[in-house]
């Protein structure tokens, strides 16, 4: 047992890599804070689930529209300094969404105005820090980082939408924008205090026209990259919407308030960290094991979506994250092995665009049923789409295995 913890593990031996995991549990639990604050304020302001999922979808709107340059400046870019300068940047909405709360102005208008400034800094932040890992870890390593990565997020989002609940529930959300712009100074000083000799870095890619192009023909003639992005893309667009779908399956199918979206969000979220730490313990990639997360996602998904009563759905939710973190965690750390590292930013920037730039699309559809029909219809059909990706990663690995092999660029298989 103490060895696979302490495989669980092994990326916190690096010295920057600890900084850096330190940082960003102390910046996201913040901007997780910020997130159930300014969904629950919409919802208050607006009592509607498509403005839920508007906003949701107004989050992540700028990844899909400027994702692939974000990955191209952080080919072209130390990727260190670029981070400390989007960490700065993010502080400017938070302050925006204090400064209105606190003030008893807020309108709709507002939040999505600050929910886009956030999302287009994120566009450059978000492939960023996904290239980053491999810098500050190696290739050796990148498995158990990118689970590790998901722990930070997992745990944040325990520790973000816990407080945030509490907050809410006893001072309204005006503290939570407070707290997440106090929250980026300690990335900051994390990444400021890293040793740049101690970083693996990538080849800086050539400044010329098309590199975007180039990247997107590189993904399309390489399966081992195409494959996994669109079997993100699916499950992205239509699955992962759970921003959307948890406030209003608290508020409409359980009649509860902040603390029972905070319930839910922090149950899925233990269940993430538990699978992240599995999965880095493991450190194997490849399509058997993304087939087999995402028909553990799907199964569960169809099984939440069933539960009568908020203590059933619980355990449920938090087999759910468990499996979603194994599915995308290891379409993460297969990219990351399988591609060419000057060519990582823009790789790295397609699957942030796939994983969190679909929101804009199945965010408002997901908001939309559940509002006008039931939250857990939008569960059944991300049960429907895990399924569905798990039958075609299998039909895919079938024929990848069928046609002649060259020398394989991935770690493993997950046999």
């Amino acid at each position: 047992m103490s060895a696979a913890v302490r495989r669980s593990f092994d990326s916190l031996s690096v010295p920057n890599y600890r900084r850096y995991f330190t940082g960003q549990l102390i910046s996201l639990s913040g901007t997780w804070m910020q997130t159930v604050a300014a969904i629950w304020l919409i919802l208050s302001l607006t009592g509607s689930g498509v403005a839920v999922g508007l906003t949701t979808a107004l989050q992540f709107l700028p990844m899909l529209l400027f994702g692939a340059w974000g990955g191209l400046l952080a080919d072209r870019m130390s990727k260190r300094r670029l981070l400390i300068a989007t960490q700065a940047l993010m502080t400017i909405p938070a302050v925006g969404l204090f400064a209105v709360t606190a003030a008893g102005v807020a309108a709709p208008w507002m939040v999505y105005l600050a929910v886009i400034a956030m999302g287009s800094v994120n566009a450059v932040d978000n492939p960023t820090r996904q290239s980053f890992v491999i810098e500050m870890v190696g290739p050796g390593r990148v498995v158990n980082a990118v689970s590790l990565n998901s722990v930070i997020v997992q745990a944040a989002r325990i520790v973000g939408p816990a407080l945030a609940g509490l907050l809410i529930a006893g001072f309204g959300v005006v503290p939570c924008f407070a707290i997440n712009a106090l929250t980026f100074p300690a990335m900051i000083f994390a990444l400021w205090g890293m040793d740049p000799r101690g970083l693996h870095a990538a080849p800086v890619a050539a400044t010329e026209p098309g590199a975007i192009r180039a990247g997107l023909r590189y993904v399309l003639s390489t399966p081992e990259l195409a494959v996994p992005l669109a079997l993100m893309a699916l499950v992205g667009t239509l699955g992962f919407n759970f921003q959307v779908v948890l406030p209003l399956l608290a508020k409409f199918s359980f009649d509860g308030g902040a603390t029972t979206y905070g319930v839910l969000v922090s149950a899925m979220a233990v269940g993430s960290i538990v699978g992240a730490l599995v999965n880095g313990a493991h450190g194997r990639t490849g399509l058997r094991l993304i087939a087999g997360g995402a028909l553990a996602f799907g199964i569960l998904a169809l099984l939440s979506g069933a539960m009568p009563s908020l203590a059933l759905e619980i355990p449920v939710l938090a087999g759910l994250g468990a499996a979603a973190v194994t599915f995308a965690a290891t379409i993460n750390s297969t990219l990351q092995l399988a591609v060419s590292p000057e060519m990582r930013g823009r790789v790295m920037a397609l699957y942030s665009v796939v994983f969190l730039g679909s929101t804009p699309i199945g965010g408002p559809l997901v908001g939309w049923l559940s509002q006008t029909y039931d939250p857990r219809l939008a569960l059944l059909l991300a049960g429907v789409t895990g399924v569905s990706a798990a039958l075609v990663a299998r039909a895919c690995l079938t024929r990848m295995r069928a046609r002649p092999q060259g020398p394989r660029p991935l770690q493993a298989e997950g046999a």
